[in-house]
């Protein structure tokens, strides 16, 4: 019989295998290292940005009255950091609430448009009708038909933000996979049941992306509907600011819009990737 040894070093001992990392000690490595380079990634974009509209102000590439530079900006939100807190929380309450009542009314509308044919083609081109038509110009209307304050900026938001909803509920809705309807048929399931353990989580991801896409125009309608109806809130500040050419507190309130829809829209990833703990291990990563 022949005996196999293992092969030796020059030594005469066999070499020994390095210790191996536990498995949940490398997963918390790699999680801090993914973890500060989604933090560094974004304050490495801010800072490009700051920089490039420092240049452009400092070399006055755009009037200093339209675009002032921003040291003034930071200045003008010193000097009044309540009264623009106050503004902020106003416009941050209209946005939350018009997103809300979208996203519900989105996605019972693209309920029944994903159960009927029939009502698909009859509504269908309705909503793309009105989507269509420019918000801005029903803005007057909206004034005259809800008066001023809080419905016309609601009404507002919401016609902004329920398209997007509504069609990706559809979408999401009719574009169940092919494996998972031959299942639930397999089981004879009735339609509640393969709505409610098939259809419905099979479209959550097209509905966050719908979502999604919703929350920045709930910001932009929120605006629009203070320009035209507001008594307060960040639209409100930037037309009165903006109107007596204190261009860097209007210029403060615009970044702090754009700071509340990145807050709000970081928000619902995070809610979207607790809901679907499943969806990054069943699709690409990157």
């Amino acid at each position: 019989m022949t005996d196999v040894r293992p092969r030796q070093t020059v030594a005469g001992s066999v070499p020994e295998p390095p210790p191996a990392v536990p498995r949940g000690r490398r997963w918390r490595a790699g999680d801090l290292r993914l973890a500060a380079v989604a933090a560094l990634l974004p304050a490495a974009g801010l800072l490009i940005a700051l920089g490039l509209w420092w240049l452009v102000a400092r070399l006055e590439l755009i009037h200093p009255a339209a675009l002032p530079p921003p040291g003034s900006v930071l200045s003008a939100f010193a000097e009044r950091p309540a009264r623009l807190l106050e503004h902020t929380v106003d416009t941050t309450g209209e946005i939350l609430l018009g997103f809300a009542l979208s996203a519900v009314a989105g996605v019972l509308i693209g309920l029944a448009l994903a159960a009927s044919r029939t009502v698909e083609r009859m509504f269908t081109p309705l909503l793309v009708a009105v989507n269509a038509v420019p918000k801005i110009t029903l803005g007057p209307l909206l004034v005259v038909a809800l008066g001023w304050g809080q419905k016309p900026i609601l009404t507002m938001v919401f016609l902004l933000c329920f398209f997007p909803i509504v069609l990706s509920t559809a979408t999401g809705l009719t574009t169940t996979p092919a494996e998972l309807a031959e299942l639930v048929r397999s089981y004879n399931a009735s339609r509640w049941q393969a709505f409610r353990k098939v259809r419905f989580p099979a479209a959550l991801p097209q509905i966050f992306v719908g979502l999604k896409v919703a929350m920045p125009l709930a910001a932009i309608g929120a605006v629009i509907g203070e320009f035209q109806a507001g008594e307060s809130g960040l639209g409100y500040v930037i037309q009165q600011y903006a109107g007596i050419g204190d261009t860097a507190t209007a210029w403060a309130a615009i970044i702090l819009i754009a700071l509340v829809s990145i807050l709000l829209y970081a928000a619902l990833v995070l809610v979207e990737r607790f809901s679907l703990p499943w969806l990054r291990e069943t699709t690409s990563s990157r």
